[in-house]
């Protein structure tokens, strides 16, 4: 079964469109419910933990790490809900 010429562009066609488009997720809400503190090589990084609003981990409280300002009661727009963050190390330098 041979492959007319219409038939053949209109295949590389749709790869065509395809290739030039990004493919977004849906992101889904979370709000802070506490600030845990501070980690990474200078302190650039938040730990919290957050409640997820909406989609299939609804109700869910996770902890993250968050780079910049936060506070508790912000909405959190999180590609993934799946992944947790591991808890902080207290032994450390600044812990006391």
């Amino acid at each position: 079964m041979a492959l007319d010429k219409n038939q053949s562009k209109k295949g590389k066609q749709d790869s065509a469109d395809t290739k030039g488009r990004a493919n977004f997720r849906t992101a889904v809400p979370a709000s802070v419910e506490e600030v845990i503190g501070r980690t990474g090589t200078r302190g650039g990084v938040t730990q919290i933990r957050c409640k997820i609003l909406d989609g299939r981990d609804a109700n869910k409280i996770i902890r993250r790490n968050v780079r910049g300002p936060i506070q508790k009661g912000d909405i959190l727009m999180l590609r993934e809900t799946e992944i947790e963050a591991r808890p902080l190390n207290r032994t450390g330098r600044g812990s006391g």
